[in-house]
């Protein structure tokens, strides 16, 4: 079984970015990446994103990753902060320590698409 199904698939996944964002806009430090930004826009980028990363049926089709992340300017405690937060809103749904840890695993080798400063 995927990580995708384990947690409860796209129900789940959808409940984790909302949650996210919550979190990650109300970091003083985060937040100012996503103002003015189109957070609906985004947040389906997201889910696509995760889902497709831990096993769904998803294609994620969104753009190249370090183009849009270099502007950016994010760092290895930006990054960190973002999973981080992740990782909360997983917990916060109750999502297991090690499905968390695997998820994070998934998603660490993207640090250097887009971490740039």
């Amino acid at each position: 079984m995927s990580i995708y199904d384990a947690i409860g698939g796209a129900t789940a996944v959808e409940a984790a970015v909302d949650e996210f964002y919550v979190r990650v806009t109300a970091d003083p430090v985060l937040a100012p990446f996503f103002a003015g930004r189109d957070l609906p826009s985004l947040k389906a980028h997201q889910r696509a994103f995760i889902a497709a990363a831990i096993g769904g049926p998803e294609v994620y089709q969104g753009r190249n990753i370090p183009a849009v992340h270099t502007p950016l300017n994010i760092t290895n405690s930006h990054f960190d902060a973002v999973v981080d937060h992740l990782v909360a809103a997983l917990r916060g749904l109750g999502v297991p320590a090690e499905t968390t840890g695997q998820i994070g695993a998934a998603l660490a080798p993207l640090r250097s698409e887009i971490v740039s400063a």
